[in-house]
Order: structure tokens, then sequence, then C-alpha cells
């Protein structure tokens, strides 16, 4: 599987997909608000996720009157480990960069 470039904009996208759930799904300007990006940033983003097996989407089947169809976004299970694996290691590159250690602001 070719890498991802994990970019600010790349980590912020995929932790919203990773705090979505079934009951609450992510769709598209979903994702620009929480991720605090445009959309010319993030639907970029989601086509490379998709494209690298990181994300699935599908298209709403219910009623949605009055607006198109929105297109729904979930990690795939590999998508969801190499999420999990890249927050972390960012993190850990963090608190050694800084010298944070957990718990002492």
């Amino acid at each position: 599987m070719p890498s991802i470039r994990l970019t600010r904009p790349t980590l912020e996208v995929l932790k919203v997909l990773l705090a979505s759930t079934p009951d609450n799904p992510a769709w598209g300007l979903k994702i620009c608000d929480e991720a605090d990006l445009g959309s010319g940033t993030v639907y970029p983003i989601l086509d490379r996720l998709e494209e690298n097996g990181w994300i699935t989407s599908h298209k709403e089947s219910g009623p949605h009157p009055g607006r198109p169809p929105r297109r729904y976004y979930e990690l795939t299970a590999v998508g969801r480990v190499q999420t999990v694996e890249s927050l972390a290691a960012r993190e850990a590159r963090r608190t050694r960069r800084w010298g944070i250690a957990e718990g002492v602001a």
C-alpha cells in the first residue's frame, strides 16, 4: 500500500473520521466544519485516502429532501490501524521534540 503524506490537514480529516460512528457518520461538509478546513482541501484528501484504501464512501440512501444526497466516509480496518498508529507516532515525536512529559503542562 502506498504511503500517504500525513500533513496537518490530512491528520485533521483523519481525526474527524476516527471520531465518527455509524450513528453519527462523517460526510464532506461535516468534515470541513469539524476539521476547520475548506472543501478545496478536504475533498482531495478524501480522494487520496480512498484511492489508498484508508477509507470507503457511499451515497446516502434515505430521503434527502431539498438537497443532494450526502456521501458518507468511513475508515477501513486498515485505515483505522494506520490512523491510530500515525497519530500515536506524531504525538510521540512531539513529546520527544518538546520534552513534554505525560501529565505535565
